[in-house]
Parts: C-alpha cells; structure tokens; sequence
C-alpha cells in the first residue's frame, strides 16, 4: 500500500526506484543479494573504480610496458645489439701468434631512430585511446546494470502491492461467504487470485536478485549510487572523438608508422666495426712484433625481397583495421539512430501510459463500489484490477525506460559520466 500511496501522491517512479530499499519486505526464497545504496557515490566514480578491477585492466597496463620498451629502444644509441669478437691462432711450429680483437656496432639507418621513435610516441597514445573505450565499454554495462535494477525493482514493488490488495480483498470475500452474501466459489477465486500474485512476486523477487548479482559482478562491489540519471547530451551525428572510433584510429595510425619505420630497415642495419691485430713471433725476438688498428663499415644491399612480406604483412593489418573502423562507423550510426527513435517513442509512450492509469484506477475505485453493492460479480471485479494493476506497472516502467533511454542515447554518442 505504501507504494500506491506514493504513486497517488505524485512521487517521481525514478525515486521510488533508488529510495525505498529500506521498504522492502523479507525474500521469499533464502536467497538475497544484497546491495546498498550510497548517497555520496556518484556515477562516475562507480565507473572509475570498476575500470581498476576490470578484466581488461591487465592487458591495458601492458600496453602501457610495451609503450616504454619501444620508448626505451627508440633512445638507444645502436640500432641494434653491439658485437665483440676475440680470435687466436697458433702457426704449427710454435713460434708465430696472431691475435684478432674487435668490435661491431649496428648504426641506425638515416631517419629509422625518428621512425623508431614515432612508433613509440603512437603506441603511447594508442593505449590512452584503448583505455578510453575499455571505459566507455565498461560504462555501457554498469549503466544497462542500473537501469536494470530499476526495472526489476519496480516490478518487484508492484508485485508486493500487487499482493497487498488482493490480499486484502480476499479477506472482504472470506468475511463476505461466512456472512452469506457470496458464495463459496468466490473465496476459492479469490485464494486463487492470491496465489497467482504471490508467485509473480516469488519471480519479480528473483529477477531483482538476478540483476543486483549482474551489477555486483560487473562491478565487483555492493555499492551503487543513489541517484544515476543523466542529462541527455544531443548530437546530430556521431563525432570523430567518439571514444570507439578514436581507439582503432590510434591502431591504424600506429600500423601506419610501423610501416615507415619497416620501410627505413631498407636490406638491414648499417654497422661499423672497430678492432686490432697482433702478429707475434719468437717471443725473445722483437722485430717479429707487429701491432695493427683496423676500422670497417658494413653496407647491406639487395634485401627488398626479404623486406617485402613484412611490409606486406603489415599493410594487411592496416586494411582490416580500416575495414574494422568502417564498420564500427555504421554500427555507431545505426545505434544512434536507434537510441534517438526511442527516446521518442518512449517519450510518447510515458503521456499515454499515465493517461492510462489515471483512467485504469478511477475505473477500479468505480468498480470495488459496484462490487460492495453486489452491482458487478468478483470475475468481473479482478479483471478490472487486474487491468488497473498493469496500468499503473506501465506508467512506472515507461518512467524508468525514458530515463535509461537518455543514458544508452548518451552511451551511443559516446559520452561517459
């Protein structure tokens, strides 16, 4: 009754959604999951505090390490492992030594280091854009979550009211047949009736556990914000910065510069070798000594072929990912469009919804005097109510639909709280 109440004085369905935890009867079935709601929490912080436990986080901070390895590599002097050789050699007779000492040095090739370097930068701010949609990934499921609850919670309330009338007519009709003036046919509808609403609340009561235990997995916390409704951001059109388009964007471009940086190997690495000899006869004879310094660059060439189906490779990476973008673009747009028609239709919908229940419950309140007076019979009576009951259900749902509707239109655009 508590919800009727409210309902007839006016009170917002968004707030009966939130703001009466504290008026729910015991469960039915020993099962409860419990969620409590924060005042203090916001939205946003929900969804921040669930990106650092989020399945995707261990592969975001790895992005992040590959980002400072190629950061790392880019600022080295070599283009590649340095080489130290040692050679010894002993003519047969003993008496003459040749000792070959030396290093290699791989150099960068001419704008590879800058390449090498541009490949680092993008694979920095590819990772930013990644977390961005992981985020906005993540918002969309805490916010289907929410509303969920919402939803389910609505049911779950009318379903108690549900029960609580019809409880309470079927007492008048039990006082009614003991006084004779029903018959006993009436109390065993009425009994029915009332079972009927019991177990649609025993499945209200269990699709609202089902949606707290999504949240909760989601999320993996028991807290969630009282208030979650959003101010609708509209947009004509799906912008460029949207936070999906912008992470495969970053990958293309990061593809894109790997390319150049492909290119820039050219037949290999360039290198200069540095080393000396000593050639050493009989050790007491001196003017058998020599002692030599070497210098050497090595040139690679004619390995375009070899080149080739790296370079290949990766254009074809590029291309699906081009072609991923392509298709993401026309999934967004059609999800807008989706979001905007509904937003509309469910607008509508809410007007006629309350002109329903307003007509749904004066009708009833009608036929309850009709019934008393033994006007109408008790089939005639339920049905009405029942009709009543799904009027008032509709507008409760239709509130809360509207209001999830500015949040998945937001989660379109790709706005995150």
């Amino acid at each position: 009754m508590l919800v009727l109440h409210l309902l007839k004085r006016g009170v917002p369905v968004f707030l009966l959604a939130t703001s009466l935890t504290f008026a729910e009867p015991p469960p039915i079935v020993n099962h409860e999951d419990l969620i409590e709601v924060d005042s203090k929490l916001t939205l946003s912080k929900t969804i921040s505090d669930a990106v650092e436990k989020f399945p995707d986080t261990t592969w975001l901070n790895s992005l992040e390490d590959e980002a400072a390895a190629l950061a790392k590599r880019s600022k080295s002097w070599t283009a590649g492992s340095s080489q130290a050789s040692l050679r010894f050699q002993e003519a047969s007779s003993g008496t003459l030594h040749y000792v070959d000492a030396g290093v290699q040095v791989p150099l960068w090739n001419p704008g590879q280091r800058n390449a090498e370097k541009a490949v680092a930068r993008q694979a920095e701010s590819s990772g930013e854009a990644q977390s961005a949609a992981v985020k906005l990934r993540l918002a969309g499921l805490i916010r289907g979550a929410l509303w969920d609850i919402a939803l389910q919670k609505i049911r779950h309330e009318q379903a108690v009211a549900d029960l609580d009338i019809v409880e309470q007519l079927y007492a008048k009709v039990e006082r009614r047949v003991e006084l004779g003036d029903l018959p006993v046919a009436d109390a065993l509808l009425a009994q029915t009736e009332r079972l009927q609403k019991l177990s649609n609340l025993t499945l209200a009561e269990a699709e609202l556990m089902h949606a707290r235990k999504r949240y909760t997995s989601i999320t993996q916390s028991t807290k969630m914000p009282g208030q979650y409704a959003e101010n609708l951001v509209a947009l004509k059109e799906i912008q460029h910065n949207h936070p999906a388009l912008t992470a495969v964007n970053s990958l293309i471009e990061r593809k894109q510069t790997e390319i150049k940086a492909i290119k820039l190997v050219g037949s290999g690495q360039n290198s200069v070798a540095i080393g000396i000899n000593s050639d050493r006869g009989f050790h007491d004879s001196r003017s058998n000594e020599t002692e030599s310094f070497n210098i050497g660059v090595n040139v690679p060439f004619g390995g375009e072929a070899h080149l080739a189906p790296h370079i290949a490779a990766a254009q074809v990476e590029m291309a699906r990912l081009i072609s991923q973008r392509e298709q993401l673009y026309r999934d967004l747009e059609q999800t807008h469009h989706e979001a905007e028609h509904n937003l509309e239709v469910n607008a509508a919908e809410l007007d006629i919804a309350n002109q329903l229940q307003k007509v749904a419950e004066d009708h009833y309140q009608m036929m309850q005097l009709s019934f008393s007076v033994g006007e109408i019979n008790l089939m005639d009576l339920l049905r009405i109510q029942s009709r009543a009951q799904l009027a008032i259900l509709n507008a409760k749902e239709r509130s809360v639909i509207l209001e999830r509707d500015k949040a998945l239109y937001n989660q379109a655009v790709g706005v995150v709280p």
